[in-house]
This record gives structure tokens, sequence and C-alpha cells, in this order.
């Protein structure tokens, strides 16, 4: 299964300042870039719904130029939730109590549905009056279209692209760009891997489009084409490896199913030999026996002169 809420907050806290700069640049021209913290993570429980939130991400920024602060709080969204606005008005109003500091608020949306635009802003009104009008940055990134992030030198458009509204026909294109991005970039290997794996995580090609893109990077010029490769061919040998680990982990549970039910045929031969018949609630509660417990009922039926002894034994265990 794959782990969205941690890949994306991966992503988001390694490249905060270049998240900023690429989707809020007027935030970027007051917020002293060396001045980011990011807080530790707060659980807020809900005490009308029963349950327990998570902030995604909140960062302590300082106003550029000044001794003020102010507190920038990132929430990654994967899918669609009626109750979303209320509960991004409940972390603003929490962390804006806590720290005393004002609070800017962005939900990044990264499900591909709905493909209209969700809601952003959290209202309370009465017929005479708007009490409250909460309005938070929306990035729905399936509004979004990936070819207006092409020119775009930040690891995060390169990332993000491949979540963007993308045309079937477009797939090998936007992975194809998202690559060519990437490898000029020039980001240290660590960094370079989280990007890379981001792509090849949500961009998923078929064989005929993988195909495909191999004849385009064959085509590019030689200094860009050979870091792709290189991502290409890390992509190749991550699915090998994973590929045996998962043949080993299934060859690993097919052999202990096999040597568990080779030995509750032993024990069940023992026990008819023993004692003639087994009923058949009982061979059920062998069938049910751990290896350790079938190796125990082994010796155990040795002593056994009836059915009895048998679901006395039985008993014993369970109790």
């Amino acid at each position: 299964m794959i782990d969205h809420d941690r890949l994306f907050k991966e992503l988001l806290t390694t490249f905060f300042w270049e998240f900023i700069e690429l989707f809020l640049p007027e935030v970027a021209l007051y917020l002293n870039r060396d001045s980011i913290v990011f807080l530790d993570k707060e659980i807020f429980t809900d005490v009308t719904m029963g349950e327990r939130y998570e902030a995604d991400i909140v960062a302590k920024c300082q106003f550029r130029g000044q001794e003020s602060y102010f507190l920038i709080h990132l929430e990654h969204q994967a899918q669609a939730q009626a109750i979303f606005p209320q509960r991004m008005f409940r972390y603003f109003s929490r962390w804006y109590e806590k720290h005393n500091l004002p609070v800017y608020p962005i939900a990044l949306f990264s499900s591909s549905y709905p493909l209209s635009l969700v809601p952003h802003n959290h209202q309370v009104a009465f017929p005479n009056k708007v009490v409250l009008q909460f309005d938070y940055d929306l990035i729905q990134l399936n509004q979004l279209n990936w070819r207006d992030f092409l020119q775009q030198e930040n690891p995060v458009a390169a990332a993000l692209m491949a979540k963007m509204k993308i045309e079937p026909s477009d797939r090998r294109r936007v992975k194809y760009e998202c690559l060519r991005l990437l490898a000029t970039l020039k980001l240290n290997p660590a960094k370079m891997k989280l990007i890379s794996g981001f792509i090849d995580t949500y961009l998923k090609l078929n064989a005929e489009e993988a195909g495909l893109l191999k004849a385009d990077i064959a085509e590019m010029i030689p200094e860009t084409q050979e870091v792709v490769m290189e991502i290409v061919t890390s992509w190749m040998e991550e699915g090998i490896q994973q590929g045996i680990q998962q043949g080993i982990q299934q060859g690993i549970q097919q052999g202990i199913q096999q040597g568990l039910q080779t030995i509750q045929a032993i024990v069940q031969r023992l026990l008819l030999k023993r004692l003639g018949t087994i009923q058949p609630e009982l061979q059920a509660r062998i069938s049910q026996l751990s290896l350790i417990q079938l190796e125990e009922l082994a010796e155990a039926v040795l002593d056994f002169s009836s059915e009895a002894d048998l679901v006395a034994w039985l008993e014993r265990i369970s109790a």
C-alpha cells in the first residue's frame, strides 16, 4: 500500500521553500527563507466527531526585514472530505491560540476526483450577519495543466506534474518532461531519488508507453540523457529488488503453509491410529492449531487412550 501522506510530507518538507516559491510567489516575497523552522506535530481531538487529527506541516517563519513571525500551515488532502474546510479552520484556530501568531493556511488537494473545484472556505452566517468568513489557499492539482509548469526550474514542479490534469494520451509526454526537468536541476543524489521516486509512484506507464518513452529518451541531448537513464535504471533495479523480495516473502509463506499442512496430516494419522475415529468438530479444532501446538499434540497423542483425552487436551490449551 502506498503511504500517500508520508510521500507528500517528505516532498513538501524537503522542498518547502520551493513549494512556496512555485505556488505562492507573493508569500515568498515577504518570507525570510533562512528563518523556516518546522514545528513538532500535534494531535487535535475533535470531541464532536470523536476523531483525532494531526496537522501535516506547520512552519514558523519570519517576515523578511522584520522581527515578527508567522506560521504557515500546509495540509495535504488525498481525497475529498465534506468536513475538510471545518477541519482547516479548527487547525487554524488552535495554532493561532497556542502560538499567538498569524497563521497562513494552505491546502494541497492531490486526488483525481472530484473534477470540479473543491471548497476552500468555511463560513458561519446568520440571515442578518456573517460571523465568520475563513478562507485558505487551495492548490488542487487536478485543476492544474501540466503544460503550464514545463519551464519552471523547480523540483516541486518536476514532482507534482505527475499528479496534475493529464489526458491519457499525454501520460508518456508528462513523464518525459518530469524527467527532463529533473535532470536539469542538478540536485544531490538523495533529493534526486526523492523526486524520481515520487514521479514513478504516481505516473506508472504501461509496457507500450514505457517503450515509447525509452525511444524519446534516446533523442535527448547526451548530458540530459545520461542523467535520465541513471534515473530509469534505478527504477528498474528497485523494481527487480521489490519483485525478488515479494517472491521471497511469498515463497516463505507458501513453505510455512505447506509445512503446517504436512504436520496437520501427520498428527491426524497419529490420532486415527491411536483413537480409531475423530469427530468432525474435533478435526476442525485441530486444523486451527499453530505449528507449536501441533508439535505438542504429536507428543501428547502417545498418552491418549480415548477421544476424551483429546478433548481434555484441546480444552486445556484453549483455556
